[in-house]
């Protein structure tokens, strides 16, 4: 390089960080370009998009483009082969890349703009498995979740858990680390009645800035939100499936899909850009640190030794007397409905189970309404 050319890349770099604060080299994010549903021009064109937006990209392909490095590759295997090794000696500080084989444990967060509103919202998760125990998930991705998005610099990100299975027993030991002292901020839905548990509405509108849910769940949102406008087989906004978050876990391999068209690509390497200069590795080290402090191990292993609150399923319940029952209690996991239903049965009170507007619920009469709330309470399927 000429003594002109580093002369005006210093002032180039100077004058960008008078405009964003950030001072010195800009992270270096590496791209595979192989493998796209829509070419590799496709994936050309979202890394131009994003170097013209200050990131640093190093493309790993076979096309070149005068505001991108390349690192020449024969075909897509070996560029998954340099992509992985750019990362380990840290010749770049992030990977954006189609497919990844992260370990159990580590899953990614992907990053949309809502249609309602246009506001971004993290869903946690999209790919990756973080347990095999659904809720034990679940419980991991919330935490998943708030480290992508306080590394992508929002500082307080509020969280919400979308009502799919396992939905109310993940509130409860979200509640629980609350309780211990994780510093937890929830959501409230848009809906009237409110509460931590959304529902579709709110993924429309972004009511969280993280979305809690399972990874396929969460892998079907993203594709929703990043196509809806193209029929599917483009995905045209958002910022892709996100990056790999695990306890210990340290590369930085964020995910796209093959039918990622190229501004999602440009939106997935600014991902990576912010978490690189926010210091996401840090950021999940004292997450993590705040968790386990609140008690999360013994949490999670108090999960894997009760497979449910209570055996009621396992006695032959008679149902007391039929009576008219028009008072609601919300909060039990559907899949522990019936169990529910029987353990106030046990306590001579006749219920039914139903399904409102938030999800399932018991129904008892108005009289017996607070008797039956303490005995669900007290065998474990609902919290305050």
């Amino acid at each position: 390089m000429s003594i002109e050319k580093i002369i005006a890349k210093t002032f180039e770099e100077l004058g960008e960080g008078l405009i964003s604060g950030n001072f010195g080299s800009k992270p270096k994010i590496a791209i595979t370009g192989m493998g796209s549903e829509h070419g590799e021009e496709n994936a050309m064109r979202g890394a131009v998009m994003a170097a013209q937006q200050g990131v640093d990209v190093y493309y790993i392909g076979t096309l070149t483009h005068p505001l991108v490095k390349t690192v020449a590759v024969a075909d897509e295997e070996e560029g998954h082969k340099k992509m992985e090794e750019l990362v380990d000696t840290g010749a770049v500080d992030g990977a954006v890349t189609m497919h990844f084989p992260f370990p159990i444990g580590v899953s990614t967060v992907g990053r949309v703009v809502t249609p309602a509103k246009g506001k971004e919202m993290f869903i946690a998760t999209t790919t990756g498995t973080s347990s095999a125990d659904r809720i034990e998930g679940m419980i991991k991705n919330a935490i998943y979740g708030i480290i992508a998005a306080k590394a992508s610099g929002v500082e307080n990100p509020t969280v919400g858990i979308l009502n799919v299975d396992g939905a109310r027993q993940t509130e409860m030991a979200l509640k629980k680390l609350q309780e211990n002292g994780y510093p937890i901020e929830f959501a409230t839905s848009g809906r009237a009645d409110g509460g931590c548990v959304m529902r579709g509405n709110d993924v429309l509108m972004g009511s969280p800035d993280v979305m809690v849910t399972d990874s396929l769940t969460g892998n079907i949102l993203m594709k929703l939100m990043s196509s809806f406008t193209t029929g599917g087989s483009f995905e045209a906004t958002g910022f892709g499936y996100g990056p790999g978050v695990g306890e210990g876990y340290d590369k930085m391999i964020l995910i796209v899909s093959r039918a990622s068209g190229a501004p999602v690509i440009a939106g997935a390497l600014k991902y990576a850009a912010e978490l690189a200069k926010n210091k996401f590795f840090q950021v999940a080290k004292n997450e993590f640190e705040l968790a386990n402090k609140a008690g999360l191990k013994k949490l999670l292993e108090e999960r894997k030794a009760a497979a449910k609150p209570a055996a009621a399923a396992e006695e032959e319940v008679v149902a007391p007397p039929t009576e008219i029952v028009t008072a609601q209690i919300p909060g039990v996991e559907i899949m522990d409905l019936e169990d529910a239903v029987k353990v106030v049965w046990k306590e001579g009170i006749y219920a039914q189970s139903g399904m409102g507007c938030t999800g399932p619920i018991i129904l008892v009469s108005d009289a017996n309404l607070e008797k039956a709330r303490e005995i669900l309470k007290k065998a474990g399927y609902i919290q305050d």
